[in-house]
């Protein structure tokens, strides 16, 4: 390279900036502490929380779920996108290197302004082998701002890979557990239904003997279908919930495994003295900074189209007519130049661009913030459900003791000839609705519990993905 070349070049490097705003990380305006406080507690913020609930076959569905799951796949291979993309954009910042190999055969015209020697023919062949270059200088930090935005890409795009494990486990533990409750309520359904059956059964007998009237037998057989017509309604809703089961397992719909029946279910432990900070680690969050983080370089990227192009370009090779002398010194070719190419009038068509960043980057500025204060009201309606659930819960719970006891003194007043059938069909079925929405009440908790890991977000999900790496690497 000559040497006023290399130190134009060298004077261009040490002159180069890089044009548009650098990125400064927003405060969001965060609470310091939670509405709802928790006493002391396990910190399971960590760990995969669902094995606390000690149910063997959720652990394994959440597993299986990690890794088939085709949202998961399809994440997963979105990173490789944006990775792709990043190397390519980063492949600018050094010289684009290319080789040509070519022979040719043609034949001049004998008729033209100049005329061939004698002996010579108008017909020749053309052997060249030569390696071009060409090299963009980045003085005014396009590349580096394009390269800023793809590096940001990725880093989001493997933030909504996390975002997918965090949504699949909760969906997961949300799914088996509601499917759990649905069996425990056709359990219920269907032990009310064999007690009806048996009434209807003597009451039958009483009816026939002439001890009960007609409207007393007509008021058990619709007591009997009430909750015989629950039995195919839970059973349907059980079959819904296994297929949307399989389904997020990758699995074909299907049957799903049982391990633990609700009320054997250990509920897992909410963290103590549960920082705000948490929140920095939620997958949304984070993704949607590096969002945030790309439409800020993408203005720079923008406002370099203001300024020349600066490339150098290079050929270095040998071209001979005759393949044998292709590579003698007389055969070499070489050409080098640089050019500079810069907008002069663009009517607005770089200016709209800088616009179109610039209103990116507040949509996307905005967007975090929003994510943020989302992040916040999740976790708030999280704590609440969990906290006020488990004080529902015990209180239906007395409630379905009550009415337990209740229904068995009706019954006992009703034999003794002391009330009528009324106050034990009042009774029954007001048992029978406590029992089932006990139940629940019960789902529920454990949802608003499961919530809560989820809307943290947490560490949990960084040690989830390194099992998932760990048994990949087994797999293979």
């Amino acid at each position: 390279m000559p040497k006023a070349l290399f130190f134009a070049l060298a004077g261009l490097l040490l002159v180069s900036c890089t044009v548009g705003p650098d990125y400064v990380k927003p405060t969001p305006d965060t609470p310091p502490t939670w509405r709802l406080e928790y006493e002391a507690a396990a910190g399971l913020a960590d760990l995969a929380w669902w094995e606390g609930f000690g149910d063997p076959v959720l652990n394994n569905l959440i597993k299986e779920a990690l890794t088939e799951n085709k949202d998961l796949k399809i994440a997963a291979a979105r990173v490789d996108q944006y990775l792709g993309a990043l190397d390519t954009t980063r492949s600018q910042f050094f010289p684009q290197i290319s080789g040509t190999a070519a022979v040719s055969r043609q034949k001049d015209t004998e008729t033209g302004p100049t005329s061939f020697p004698a002996g010579v023919s108008p017909i020749y062949n053309t052997h060249q082998a030569y390696l071009s270059v060409s090299w963009e200088i980045d003085i005014w930090g396009r590349i580096r701002r394009a390269t800023e935005a793809a590096r940001a890409d990725v880093l989001a795009s493997e933030e909504g890979r996390r975002a997918v494990i965090l949504s699949l486990a909760t969906n997961v533990a949300n799914g088996y557990l509601t499917l759990r409750a649905l069996d425990r309520q056709l359990e219920i359904a269907r032990e009310t239904e064999k007690a009806y059956a048996e009434t209807l059964r003597l009451f039958n007998l009483r009816y026939k003997y002439g001890t009960i009237s007609r409207l007393e037998l007509s008021q058990i057989e619709s007591q009997y279908e009430s909750a015989r017509q629950a039995v195919p309604q839970y059973q349907l809703l059980i079959a819904q919930q296994e297929n949307f089961l399989s389904t997020l397992i990758g699995r074909n719909p299907g049957p799903i495994p049982r391990g633990r029946t609700i009320d054997e279910l250990a509920p897992v432990d909410i963290p103590a003295g549960l920082p705000s900070t948490l929140l920095e680690r939620r997958p949304d969050i984070l993704q949607s900074e590096q969002n945030l983080v790309a439409a800020n370089a993408r203005i720079g990227q923008a406002k370099a189209l203001y300024f020349p192009t600066i490339s150098l370009t290079g050929i270095l090779g040998v071209a001979s007519a005759d393949l044998s002398k292709l590579f003698e010194s007389g055969s070499t070719i070489w050409n080098a130049g640089a050019a500079a190419a810069g907008p002069i009038f663009t009517f607005g068509g770089i200016s709209g661009q800088v616009k179109q960043a610039e209103a990116f980057q507040q949509q996307a500025f905005f967007q975090y913030l929003q994510t943020v204060q989302n992040a916040f009201r999740e976790v708030e309606d999280a704590l609440a459900g969990t906290l006020k659930g488990r004080e529902r819960l015990a209180a239906q719970g007395r409630q379905v003791e009550a009415l337990k006891s209740y229904a068995r003194v009706a019954r006992l007043q009703y034999e003794g000839g002391t009330a009528n059938y009324f106050l034990v069909l009042d009774a029954d079925r007001s048992l029978f609705n406590a029992q089932l929405s006990y139940v629940e009440t019960q789902s529920s908790v454990f949802t608003s519990l499961i919530n809560v890991y989820k809307s943290l977000g947490g560490g949990w999900v960084a040690e989830v993905d390194r099992r998932m790496v760990e048994a990949a690497e087994a797999g293979k």
